[in-house]
């Protein structure tokens, strides 16, 4: 098995300058060529990264053209422009997505529970407090919230270090490895400790 990956909000296809201009692109083509370019150059083949939601909008031929062009074993948690449609039929194209479940297999989770080398993390497409700094406990003891959705720039909803933006804004157009993560909120909650 590889190395483990997180993003969210590709947004493939999405045609709108509110979207792509933010993260530096003058085209949705430029945008969606550039994601997928960024992504295979972390992701390899052999990689597993979950995709917190939204993969695409508006034209869906090309949204899945885009994710089919895409590295890794994807984990698929649905997002709000993730429609029926495309959960239930779209996204079944592509050989590379599997859905995070609960309990069925036929349903995509909106949110899941997940141990990694022993860490707690709650994935969700929206951001979720799950911990509080005061709890002072170690960070293998808290949960963790690994988020997309709110397309700031900020790694930490709301300076809160258990909260922490995987989506593209937030890193440079690029999926982010499970550690470096990790290495990003230890500094963060021991800055919010100091304060304390």
């Amino acid at each position: 098995m590889g190395n483990i990956y997180f993003t969210s909000d590709t947004h493939f296809s999405h045609n709108r300058g509110f979207l792509y201009e933010p993260r530096g692109f003058s085209s949705i083509e430029e945008h969606d060529e550039t994601i997928i370019e960024n992504w295979n150059k972390v992701v390899k083949p052999e990689d597993v990264i979950y995709l917190l939601g939204d993969a695409m909008l508006n034209d869906n031929d090309k949204g899945i053209q885009c994710l089919n062009k895409l590295n890794g074993r994807i984990l698929f948690i649905r997002g709000n422009h993730d429609s029926n449609e495309r959960i239930y039929r779209i996204y079944h194209e592509c050989p590379n997505i599997l859905f995070v479940e609960n309990g069925s297999e036929n349903f995509c989770a909106v949110a899941a529970v997940k141990k990694f080398n022993g860490y707690n993390v709650y994935l969700s497409h929206y951001p979720t407090y799950t911990s509080y700094i005061e709890n002072m406990a170690p960070l293998k003891k808290h949960m963790l919230n690994f988020h997309g959705h709110t397309h700031s720039k900020d790694k930490f909803y709301q300076d809160i270090p258990f909260m922490y933006n995987v989506a593209l804004d937030a890193h440079n157009n690029a999926p982010v490895s499970f550690d470096e993560i990790i290495s990003d909120i230890e500094a963060k909650a021991n800055e919010c400790i100091a304060m304390l």
